[in-house]
């Protein structure tokens, strides 16, 4: 994104790099020549991310429009073949997907649903002209997940469910911070203020996780720094793989009430607890609660607040908290 909104996001954000089925950009590539373009990847997160275009079809030389694929059984697993004309592409693939897994720097993945080659779930397995079961990964979507089992992924169709769009937007949000911070000349200062600041975020997907990265942290200047690096990326990944739920969400939201100590006057204190409440109830977003914290946490100057991760995980314009859950 170009522009000073678009520095001024990345700079508060960090902007992630994200790996995308080509077609869902609206590039013409599909079997029949067409696309598959997503309004919410090419309309609304666009703006806030580097994309990483892949069409493993077309890296292998397929072309399109093309002759479509499906997955078929054997003794080895899974085969890709063409449908007609009974080719064999599972060496090409294999080999495809061990190169770009190799120098695959992203912080996500959206693969294209219902794909033998980038589908995640329910990819079905033929037998002759009957599938026998439609439990499979696509083939290239499979070596990647096993590759980097911690990647953010998800596919288009899963992203029209709000509350895994936000999941796995928060997720690649984090990961993109993580990335700024490791990938830079960071001090021992840098880890534990990363720490520090998402405290309330990784309090809501995994109290044991906040306490494995708050003990790493806690060893930055004394362990190897490399080392250091290593552990804490992999522990901070794992606990934001956690999904966040309503119970952790509220226990934060108490915790966050409750670090204002005495600053709130019982009527203000009150209100913010009725609105929890309400949260709790299904009855407000999520989003509700948190402007009303946030809001008393600018007014009472309370900058440990006002700087946790947990009140914008990601650009606001997205506007991915508004669902009551």
């Amino acid at each position: 994104m170009e522009g000073s909104q678009g520095v001024t996001v990345a700079r508060r954000y960090g902007r992630p790099r994200v790996a995308v089925s080509s077609c869902l950009l609206g590039e013409p590539v599909r079997h029949n020549g067409g696309h598959s373009r997503s309004r919410f990847l090419t309309d609304h997160l666009a703006p806030f991310v580097d994309w990483v275009p892949i069409c493993p079809e077309m890296e292998i030389g397929l072309g399109a429009p093309r002759e479509s694929l499906r997955l078929e059984r054997s003794p080895a697993g899974p085969r890709l073949m063409t449908r007609r004309s009974g080719r064999d592409l599972t060496p090409a693939m294999t080999t495809l997907a061990g190169e770009r897994t190799a120098r695959l720097d992203v912080d996500g993945y959206v693969f294209k649903a219902k794909s033998p080659s980038c589908g995640i779930h329910g990819i079905p397995v033929y037998a002759g002209d009957a599938p026998v079961t439609r439990q499979h990964r696509g083939l290239f979507a499979d070596a990647v997940i096993e590759a980097l089992p911690l990647l953010p992924v998800e596919d288009e169709g899963r992203l029209n469910d709000a509350v895994l769009r936000e999941a796995f937007t928060e997720r690649v949000f984090a990961h993109a911070r993580l990335r700024d911070l490791l990938d830079g000349d960071w001090r021992p200062r840098d880890l534990v203020g990363f720490q520090a600041r998402h405290k309330m975020q990784l309090l809501a997907h995994s109290p044991s996780g906040y306490r494995e990265t708050g003990r790493l942290a806690a060893e930055a200047g004394t362990r190897p720094r490399d080392e250091l690096a290593d552990a804490y990326g992999t522990a901070f990944r794992i606990a934001m793989a956690v999904r966040a739920t309503l119970g952790r969400n509220v226990n934060v939201l108490q915790h966050c009430l409750g670090m204002l100590g005495d600053e709130l006057d019982p009527v203000r204190r009150a209100d913010v607890v009725e609105v929890i409440g309400s949260y709790r109830a299904h009855r407000v977003a999520l989003s509700v609660p948190l402007a009303l914290l946030r809001h008393h946490a600018r007014g009472e100057a309370a900058t440990y607040l006002q700087e946790q991760t947990f009140f914008s995980p990601y650009p606001e314009e997205l506007g991915l908290r508004n669902h009551v859950v």
